[in-house]
């Protein structure tokens, strides 16, 4: 604990310093600073693992975790003048309540690796911490931002789904010098995962060991050409892996007395550097999907995607009701940056209308619809309740024995108390189940979270 609360008590240090020191009003009075806490327990059952637990190669049949995580974010306003100079602080610190078992071990019934990192012996750690910093600068409207980042764009998308969540290493540009035009630009060299302390290089789900990159350039545009309709196009090149262009549009149409929002999304992925040559892909540099023949093609392991999306949700007094479909096309499983290969450093989000819960439906070949029902009980007088059912079904996956079949179905519940001493309190249950045809896939999973943020400046 004392290292994980030093790392905390230097992001608090690092801002507080930065303000005693600078004689600057605005960087001051605009700066804020909130502790947001966590509570988290998982728990998935690998369907398709009972009879092997406790085998030395066995899949972790049972997942079942428990930890509490303290995340400080602290925000400095800028200097005044033409040029705005500031500071951000990001405090990271999980600790485990219940580490799952121990991975590996003979006769368990579970193992942990889904919210802290593991010891050598296959145990969880009692805590892990991370400090970020990020320096910013300010001309006009435009704000540029080096260090510590958490992009959410349509090309690249930090992960949020368990007890931490993911950062990247790099510097960003985000410019709106131009009414209803933003401009963004950027580069990666890094990241940690949501179950790790240390920065990393960058890969590829498939990716082999010690295959990797710390190079990702990315770029993009969002056009708002009046209050409901947008326009986006997007590029991220991830170094000797991949080049991916993306094209996306929102529309919000008033349709009686309720609104239907469109959403419709295009990906073309393709390889880049040494993924493009058999030499590379035979050193590492591949990405997963299925190729005729296996390792036996010619192909094997190049970047080769193309998916396109529409989703669809009319809203009225309270309900949203939605539908959508998705196809992947080319050798290649839609390709995003994943650490999956890199120990420790698991865990990814990809810009996709189907990545939910549990799977993201991107399987070379994959065709998927879904379906989903949402409802704010705040219409009926419980204001601050929501719920949330959804469900995917998944055909043509490619695969040697033949095109495979997969769905998964999602249910979310949850409230947030809307006064007294503890207003903002979140309660959240997530529970979903995933049957597939692929090996080992199959799961039955449960989120219980609890969540409170407490403002300090």
């Amino acid at each position: 604990m004392k290292k994980a609360s030093l790392a905390l008590a230097v992001a608090a240090g690092t801002l507080g310093l930065t303000l005693g020191n600078v004689a600057n009003a605005a960087f001051i009075e605009d700066s804020t600073a909130k502790l947001d806490l966590r509570n988290f327990y998982f728990d998935n059952d690998n369907r398709e693992s009972q009879g092997e637990v406790g085998v030395a190669n066995a899949h972790s049949g049972q997942v079942r975790e428990w930890g509490q995580a303290f995340q400080l974010n602290l925000q400095s306003g800028f200097t005044e003048g033409t040029v705005g100079v500031g500071v951000d602080a990001l405090g990271l610190l999980g600790v485990r309540l219940d580490g799952g078992g121990r991975g590996g071990k003979v006769g368990q019934s579970r193992t942990p690796s889904a919210l802290f990192p593991l010891e050598s012996d296959g145990s969880a750690r009692d805590e892990f911490s991370s400090l970020g910093l990020t320096g910013k600068i300010r001309v006009s409207k435009t704000v540029a931002h080096v260090g510590t980042l958490q992009p959410k764009l349509p090309v690249v998308t930090f992960n949020d789904g368990r007890l931490i969540p993911q950062t990247f290493e790099g510097a960003q540009i985000t410019s709106n010098e131009i009414d209803n035009l933003t401009l963004v630009a950027g580069q990666l060299e890094h990241a940690k995962g949501r179950t790790s302390s240390n920065a990393d290089s960058l890969a590829i789900a498939g990716a082999g060991v010690g295959a990797d990159s710390n190079k990702f350039y990315y770029a993009g545009a969002d056009y708002k050409i009046n209050k409901d309709l947008l326009v986006q196009y997007y590029y991220g090149n991830l170094d000797d892996f991949y080049k991916q262009h993306f094209l996306g549009l929102t529309h919000t149409l008033a349709l009686g007395a309720g609104s239907l929002k469109s959403d419709l999304r295009y990906f073309d992925t393709g390889s880049d550097g040494k993924n493009g040559s058999a030499a590379g892909r035979a050193d590492g540099y591949r990405g997963s999907g299925f190729w005729n023949g296996g390792n036996t093609n010619s192909s094997f392991g190049e970047v080769d995607n193309r998916t396109w999306s529409a989703f669809f949700t009319y809203s009225l007094e309270g309900h949203a009701l939605s539908a959508g479909y998705q196809q992947v096309s080319g050798d290649s499983n839609f390709i995003q940056l994943n650490q999956g290969s890199i120990p420790g450093q698991g865990g990814s989000t990809t810009y996709l209308i189907t990545d939910r819960q549990i799977t993201n439906f991107g399987r070379a070949g994959e065709r998927t619809w879904i379906t989903q029902y949402g409802y704010d009980f705040g219409k009926i007088g419980v204001p601050g309740l929501t719920a949330n059912v959804l469900y995917m079904k998944g055909d043509n996956i490619k695969s040697a024995t033949g095109d495979l079949k997969e769905w998964e179905r999602d249910l979310t519940v949850s409230y947030v108390l809307q006064d007294g001493a503890m207003k903002g309190l979140g309660f959240a249950w997530r529970n979903a189940s995933l049957r597939s045809e692929v090996a080992n896939a199959d799961a039955d999973q449960n989120r219980l979270i609890v969540s409170y943020s407490i403002p300090l400046l």
